[in-house]
């Protein structure tokens, strides 16, 4: 029974700083700052007040105290107003996030594009909008290497021919809506850390340019995939005995639309059928990128991991708690 007792009064004590700080009064100060109080009296020139946060008895001059404010925000605490200063700090963090989101094109109610670099896919799911990110896959080139040679020296005049293929049958990204929308927004000499694998199999490697000529903007595609054993094939590439070399793609009709942010947004004119597709860079007389934006169309898909819903307006609570504590 004592071992019971001793525990519940524990519990009283260490509950009663708590409590004590949820009824805690605000001694307004005329600098603008407060002291947290259960209570106070006034001793001559001297304040003596029980801080709520300290739980102990501490004294500050008289002077010092913004008697009206003090009783002000005492009558609008009894009478449920709302406290000013909390409604001046709502209205810093709505137009911080307001500054924060015109950065970054509005996809949909409550959906901005990230601000770093990157390809997403605009999905629907269960009716809600969605942003997902397209990780980006090195085609693998089947180059057919004895095929090729032999049928080069029966005929020389043939072109060789090379595929780019993905493992798997099918992408980690699915989206659910027939009609999605890609954007894109990749830095300009991202171009120089890509290789291009349909040149480097058949030419002599060349040194590198110090500077990347600038490539099109709307120079991505998308890109139906078809299905070969295990594997997902992009698109073929032709080589001529004069080391000339061309795509055959199966382009999906697009248009594109230049965005603010660098972002680029490339959309189907017509709903994709279920399959498998590839976002591609057409790179002009350089042919094809080998890395592609894998992904397929899916609606009955389970949901695709990590992507980004609409955000709500309600600011963090520890953003909160961090402007207030710079105001004290």
């Amino acid at each position: 029974m004592t071992a019971w007792l001793l525990g519940i009064l524990t519990f009283l004590l260490m509950l009663a700083p708590a409590q004590s700080q949820q009824l805690a009064k605000r001694l307004i100060l005329k600098d603008g700052s407060y002291q947290l109080a259960t209570q106070w009296e006034v001793k001559g020139d001297r304040v003596r007040y029980l801080s709520s946060e300290r739980n102990e008895w501490e004294e500050l001059p008289y002077s010092l105290v913004d008697w009206a404010a003090t009783d002000k925000f005492a009558q609008d605490r009894a009478a449920g107003v709302r406290d000013p200063e909390a409604v001046e700090i709502d209205k810093e963090l709505e137009a911080e996030r307001v500054a924060e989101e015109a950065k970054t094109p509005l996809v949909a109610p409550g959906l901005h594009l990230p601000e770093d670099g990157s390809v997403m896919l605009l999905d629907s799911f269960e009716d809600q909008p969605q942003l997902v990110e397209l990780q980006q896959t090195a085609g693998e080139l089947d180059k057919n290497t004895k095929a090729n040679v032999l049928r080069a020296a029966i005929n020389p005049i043939a072109s060789a021919r090379q595929s780019i293929e993905l493992d798997g049958l099918h992408a980690r990204i699915q989206a659910h809506t027939t009609l999605p929308a890609i954007y894109v927004n990749l830095e300009q000499d991202s171009n120089a850390a890509m290789q291009h694998d349909s040149n480097s199999a058949t030419q002599p490697e060349k040194p590198q340019q110090p500077e990347q000529p600038q490539q099109p903007w709307d120079r991505f595609h998308i890109v139906r995939v078809q299905l070969k054993k295990d594997k997902r094939v992009v698109g073929n590439v032709k080589i001529s005995p004069l080391r000339k070399v061309s795509q055959e793609q199966n382009l999906v009709p697009t248009t594109s639309q230049q965005l603010t942010g660098g972002w680029v947004k490339v959309t189907p004119t017509a709903a994709l059928d279920s399959g498998e597709y590839a976002v591609v860079e057409l790179l002009g007389k350089d042919g094809m990128n080998a890395y592609v934006w894998d992904f397929g169309v899916n609606p009955s898909a389970p949901a695709n991991a990590g992507a980004l819903k609409p955000a709500t307006t309600t600011p963090p609570p520890d953003k909160t708690k961090d402007l207030k504590t710079q105001r004290q």
